[in-house]
């Protein structure tokens, strides 16, 4: 490599680095601001036994400035009369509602396990469990009484009552995820349940709204937990901010109350691959009020769960809502106009395209292992003409070095005769320096969109492949021998398939600087590598093993045309009369 070349491809890794880092460490800024929120609610802090007007006087804050405050200390009051459990279900999910308050206490994804593995006893379903925040409850629990469960073509539904009160709770179709509350007389405010920090490493807390004003008066998606949002500093976990925060926990309020006002088309509550959200109403709202609770058990600040109620103005005589409680799955949540829960940012435009190619790839052979495999093929002949055409440019680049060192010795004296003759030389010969770094150009998009699709896409989410568990999650082998969590041995496979590239390819720099390189990147490649997504790695080896294979593929053919050239044509001799005559 020349010296361009060696700075174009280490400001290319940096932008990576950069990219991953970024994303991987945003907890430096958002725990100075949670130290400095928190200090401001503990000096306003009250004590939990004081009375409701106590705790609004001295606790509360202006909700439209979007400040935390300490929560209410109430108590709901139960109903005197015992509590019923009614049971909706369809082919995807299981509700558990309540009678008090007609709300819906739990949800069972019935295809979704707990841990890594099939559903079985010992690996039930995945349980949301709405006990402590209930999804539709509203500022008081009333005692209804619920009919029988009505079974219908296209749904399945109950409803309650309590005097001129109904509420109609109906979970839409045999194999979907959406439930709808038909309300009559119920005004006020409306839970969407809580969210809790999830098992995986990688886990995370976010709330996401599309507001009606996002910003310079247009309508927007907000992600609460990455944009300027004030909830922004206490849903720091997780990949939203890394969940060993720095700062100590220490005489924090055990939760936290956010006001976001202003309406919102949809609002959602999510982990990293799970979410419930309020997909529609008939009647507008007036933002919303999140809750963060935080894990008292760490001895840094992390958060345990979150729950969102929405604020509506005035009395409502009727209102419809439809919720969506289920996993983040893009088709589902394109057809609720809630694609941007995805949480892509900037690289959507490749996000989107990648989930639909590997869940293609999975249907046609069900293992996401081998649609990553199909995924970098894919790549590859995609951009095989331009690959080609990078590695024909490296290979004349190195052939023209001889004269490059002519050209640097006569005008070494001359900075800039030397660069005018260098790329009159380019011109020449019909040579583009920055086309070595082409190859690279077209992995990074591609990486950092797969990077993302790991974030969020619930169909990576325990998926195995050969000796991996889970493709959304480090290999961690042998786990009680390694430290570190344990071996990862495709980074390794990696870091080495790497160092290959960068011996295959062709080199038009000093030898020993070469040297360097081919242990330095994969290094560093190892070491950014090691702990993330073991599907990351798994992408990145495959598309070194075809990078190293189509060098190999260009550099035979472009051997055989040179011997063709080089082969002396042999041309017979003309014959003569009497020569022919002897034949």
């Amino acid at each position: 490599m020349n010296k361009t070349e060696k700075l174009i491809c280490l400001v290319l890794g940096a932008v990576l680095a950069w990219y991953i880092f970024s994303e991987m460490g945003k907890s430096k800024e958002a725990a100075k601001q949670a130290a400095l929120a928190q200090a401001e609610i503990a000096s306003n802090r009250v004590d939990r036994v004081a009375s409701d007007s106590s705790n609004s006087s001295n606790s509360s804050v202006s909700s439209a400035s979007g400040v935390a405050r300490a929560p209410k200390a109430l108590e709901a009051v139960r109903p005197s009369v015992p509590e019923k459990i009614v049971t909706l279900e369809n082919d995807e999910v299981k509700l558990e509602l309540s009678t008090w308050g007609a709300v819906v206490k739990k949800v069972t994804l019935k295809k979704y396990a707990k841990d890594c593995g099939p559903i079985s006893e010992e690996n039930p379903p995945v349980v949301l469990d709405f006990s402590d925040s209930p999804l539709g409850a509203g500022e008081t629990v009333e005692a209804f009484e619920a009919s029988e469960v009505t079974t219908e073509e296209k749904c399945n539904f109950v409803k309650f009552t309590s005097g001129a009160k109904s509420r109609e709770i109906l979970l839409m179709n045999l194999d979907s995820y959406k439930l709808q509350f038909r309300d009559v007389g119920m005004s006020g405010s409306i839970s969407l349940g809580a969210m809790r920090m999830g098992d995986s490493k990688n886990d995370l807390l976010s709330v996401d709204s599309w507001a009606m004003d996002a910003g310079k008066g247009k309508p927007g998606v907000i992600h609460h937990g990455d944009d300027d949002s004030p909830l922004k500093p206490y849903l720091v976990g997780g990949l939203s901010g890394g969940c060993s925060g720095s700062k100590s926990a220490a005489g924090m309020p055990e939760e936290t109350t956010v006001e976001y006002p202003g309406a919102q088309t949809w609002i959602a509550v999510k982990n990293r691959f799970f979410v419930t959200a309020l997909a529609s109403c008939t009647e507008g709202n007036a933002g919303f009020s999140a809750t963060v609770k935080r894990d008292m058990g760490a001895a840094n600040y992390k958060p345990e769960s979150v729950s969102v109620s929405v604020n509506f103005k005035g009395d409502v005589t009727k209102r419809t809502t439809t919720f969506f409680v289920g996993p983040k799955k893009q088709s589902l949540l394109w057809d609720l106009g809630m694609k941007d829960v995805m949480e892509f940012g900037m690289w959507r435009w490749l996000c989107y395209p990648l989930v639909w190619v590997l869940n293609l790839f999975n249907g046609w052979i069900p293992n996401f292992g081998v649609a990553i495999i199909l995924l970098t093929i894919l790549v590859r002949l995609l951009f095989w003409p331009l690959t080609r055409k990078s590695t024909e440019g490296m290979k004349k680049m190195q052939e023209l070095q001889p004269l490059m060192k002519e050209i640097q010795a006569k005008y070494k004296d001359n900075p800039q005769r030397l660069q005018q003759e260098t790329w009159q030389l380019y011109r020449e010969k019909k040579v583009n320096p920055m086309s070595s770094c082409l190859p690279m150009l077209i992995q990074i998009p591609v990486f950092i969109a797969l990077f993302n699709v790991l974030r969020s896409a619930v169909e990576l989410r325990y998926a195995p492949f050969l000796w991996i568990a889970d493709l959304s999650e480090p290999e961690g082998l042998f786990a009680s021998w390694f430290p570190f969590g344990g071996l990862n041995l495709l980074p390794v496979l990696m870091a080495v398939s790497t160092a290959l590239q960068s011996y295959f390819t062709p080199s038009t720099g000093d030898k020993k600087q070469q040297q360097m390189m081919m242990v330095m990147m994969p290094a560093m490649m190892l070491i950014m590598f090691y702990s993330f997504p073991s599907a990351l790695s798994l992408y990145w080896f495959l598309s070194n093993i075809f990078s190293i294979v189509q060098m190999w593929l260009i550099r035979r053919q472009t051997a055989a045309k040179q011997a063709e050239v080089l082969t002396p044509e042999v041309i017979d001799p003309p014959q003569t009369r009497q020569m022919r005559r002897h034949r």
